[in-house]
C-alpha cells in the first residue's frame, strides 16, 4: 500500500545513499524539450539498496523533477514561489515527498482538504469569470497542513538534488 511504502521510505536517509531515479517514464516531457529521457535508476547497489531506498528514490526524484520545473519557470518568466499549495491526495500524502519538496524547493507547502480535479474545475472558474479571484475560489477550502523547509536538512537535499540533475543532464546529452 502507499502507507506501507511511505513508512519504508521514510527510514532511508535524504538521497537513498547514492540511488537517484529519473521519473520521466511516460514519454516525451514538455519541460525536457519535448524528448524522451525515459525512466532510470542510477547509482543503484544490489548489496546496498533495498525496496526502502527506491521507494524513497522515487518519490526524491519526482520531488526534484518538480524543482527542475519550478527552475524553468523562473528562468524564462520570473517565478519563484515561495508556498506551493496542493489537495491533500496523491503523492502529496507522502511526508517523504512533501519534505523533500519542501526543502528542495525552499517552499512551505500548504495542503487542503481538495484534489487537483477541483483545483483545476476552480481555476478554470477564475479563467471563465465565474470567480473573481483567486481568494474567492478557494475561500471555503480548509487548510489540513503546513509542511516547512527543514533547514538542518536542506544541504542533504541539495547534494542529492546535484547528482540527480548530473544525471538528468547525462540523459539529456
Amino acid at each position: 500500500s502507499y502507507k506501507e511504502m511511505n513508512k519504508l521510505a521514510s527510514v532511508v536517509p535524504v538521497g537513498s545513499e547514492g540511488l537517484s531515479v529519473i521519473p520521466f517514464g511516460n514519454g516525451a516531457e514538455r519541460m525536457l524539450g519535448n524528448k524522451i529521457v525515459g525512466a532510470h535508476f542510477a547509482g543503484l547497489n544490489l548489496n546496498l539498496h533495498s525496496k526502502n531506498h527506491i521507494f524513497r528514490a522515487a518519490q526524491e526524484g519526482i520531488a526534484f523533477s518538480f524543482k527542475y520545473g519550478i527552475d524553468i519557470m523562473n528562468k524564462e518568466v520570473g517565478i519563484n514561489p515561495s508556498v506551493i499549495r496542493a489537495g491533500y491526495a496523491n503523492l502529496f500524502l507522502s511526508p517523504v515527498f512533501c519534505e523533500a519538496l519542501s526543502c528542495i524547493s525552499n517552499s512551505v507547502i500548504e495542503l487542503y482538504d481538495t484534489d487537483g480535479a477541483l483545483g483545476a474545475a476552480r481555476g478554470a472558474g477564475i479563467g471563465a469569470g465565474y470567480y473573481n479571484d483567486f481568494r474567492e475560489a478557494f475561500a471555503y477550502l480548509k487548510k489540513l497542513q503546513i509542511i516547512e523547509p527543514q533547514k538542518e536538512k536542506s544541504d542533504a537535499y541539495k547534494m542529492a538534488y546535484c547528482k540527480w540533475f548530473e544525471v538528468l543532464k547525462n540523459k539529456l546529452d
